[in-house]
């Protein structure tokens, strides 16, 4: 039987912590910020842990993968 593949989309947008959380970059980031506040812009930095009931989709699409 062939090896079952990463889901390579996933594998470039979520991260695994050591305890198993998945952390992700927030939405609407990428441009037209002109128009948001500084202060939505501000809160949008950095990463965020992902919902704890979106977490076993994530580690099934990165199931095949060596983290």
């Amino acid at each position: 039987m062939p090896k079952m593949k990463t889901h390579k989309g996933t594998k470039k947008r979520f991260r695994l912590t050591a305890n198993g959380k998945v952390k992700h970059r927030g939405a609407g980031t990428s441009h037209l910020a002109v128009r948001m506040s500084n202060k939505r812009k501000r809160n949008l930095r950095g990463t965020r842990v992902l919902d704890t009931p979106f977490t076993r989709m994530i580690h099934d699409a990165l199931r095949h993968n060596s983290y």
